[in-house]
């Protein structure tokens, strides 16, 4: 039976809307979340974090397993796992039972991304594989887009959060039904498949440079996006509408990524972007009111190619890492942002404590105390700024060495 690649690309992006629906609703009934259970935002901050634990994890283990496996089997797990973090969700009862139920969820996520990224490398080559590849994580920001109105919509229609969460459902159920029966496509590039051959040319230099800067490009994007929630909400600006600009705008520039990436290469791409995600952040820090849309803008232009350009980076440039090698790059991605999550809950914790004993209260302490959190979280793009150029001049001279 010969490889339906649209039917497989089709059943990826449905996946991927999951994973989106699971991250913009979740956020969007963070407070609510909150409210109910008489959580901490350091509480709040632990379960974010679970979300992005459970993510890594699987994403290695799928890395590991792929070419003995393969990517059904992987996206079996992930339907199971899925189905299991939304149904624990909603039976929860309280904060235990939110920490290991966002784990599931993430582990699916994670599932689906170690699975499908090098599933589409191998159907496609060259440039078409990198359109391929921003195509498909188009549909994290536009189903975030599309979580991110669901919530809001649901929320001011009084619905409970168990309802939102069933949302989640449906494009499980659908990617679930795409890939029944599918015969999934082989590796491309001899080698591949030995975790030896994986290895050592994960032990190289750029790979390294590669996974340290994915730490912190995955910060950049989902810090200020999962908490925009509650450090937006007393600013005069709708948080929600506010992360729907954002992932729309995403989910256009990656739409287009293709002859972006090709006129301006993958390095000038991702220096262009901490340029704008430093500028996005810090506007974010200090506008309030419809200024915070313009902030939006920058911060979106920012953080829209990161993750593509980086998978792709790593599938282009270093090929022999396989699917171990893009898994272990998203893995650490979304380590660094779990790890990251119960720091900017302290922080948050940190500033109220600190705003409030100079006198705030109400909606000024709540307000400053995100501008301030935000503020620290600028040091992420400027430190990227430094070592994308330092990438642009060293895959230059590595050009000119080759040619």
């Amino acid at each position: 039976m010969p490889v339906n690649q649209s039917r497989l690309f089709n059943a990826s992006c449905f996946a991927l809307i999951t994973t989106a629906f699971s991250f913009s609703i979740r956020a969007g009934i963070l407070p609510q979340l909150g409210t109910e259970f008489g959580l901490t935002a350091t509480q709040l901050g632990v379960i974010n974090s679970m979300f992005f634990f459970g993510f890594p994890i699987s994403m290695i283990i799928g890395g590991l397993v792929y070419h003995s496996v393969g990517p059904k089997i992987i996206m079996m797990v992930a339907v199971i796992a899925h189905t299991l973090g939304i149904l624990l969700t909603i039976y929860s009862g309280g904060y235990i039972g939110l920490l290991v139920s966002t784990f599931f969820i993430g582990f699916g996520n994670g599932c689906t991304e170690a699975a499908c990224n090098p599933m589409i490398a191998d159907m496609y080559t060259g440039s078409k594989m990198n359109k391929m590849l921003s195509r498909f994580h188009m549909w994290f920001p536009g189903g975030i887009v599309l979580g991110s109105l669901i919530s809001k919509f649901m929320t001011d229609a009084g619905q409970p959060w168990q309802a939102q969460i069933w949302v989640i459902m449906i494009p499980t159920v659908i990617y679930a039904f795409l890939y029944f029966g599918q015969t999934f496509p082989q590796p491309r590039v001899e080698g591949v498949t030995s975790l030896g051959k994986n290895f050592a040319a994960m032990l190289t230099p750029l790979y390294i440079f590669i996974f340290c800067c994915m730490a912190l490009t995955a910060i950049t994007e989902f810090g200020p996006q999962q908490w925009v929630g509650l450090i937006m909400a007393k600013s005069g600006a709708s948080p929600m509408l506010i992360l729907a600009l954002v992932t729309g705008l995403m989910a256009i520039g990656r739409f287009f990524a293709g002859p972006i990436v090709h006129k301006f290469d993958q390095t000038g791409v991702l220096l262009g972007s901490a340029v704008f995600a430093t500028i996005g952040i810090y506007l974010f820090s200090t506008q309030t009111g419809t200024s915070a849309y313009i902030a939006a803008v920058f911060f979106a232009i920012g953080v829209c190619y990161f993750w593509p350009t980086m998978i792709g980076f790593v599938a282009e440039n270093i090929p022999l890492s396989g699917a171990l090698g893009m898994s272990i790059v998203g893995g650490v991605g979304m380590l660094s942002t779990s790890i990251f999550q119960t720091i900017i809950g302290g922080w948050i914790d940190a500033e109220r404590a600190e705003k409030s004993a100079a006198g705030l209260s109400g909606d000024a302490l709540e307000l400053a105390a995100g501008q301030a959190t935000l503020v620290k979280m600028t040091t992420f793009p400027i430190i990227l700024i430094v070592a994308f150029t330092l990438l642009w001049f060293w895959m230059r001279s590595r050009k000119k060495s080759h040619a």
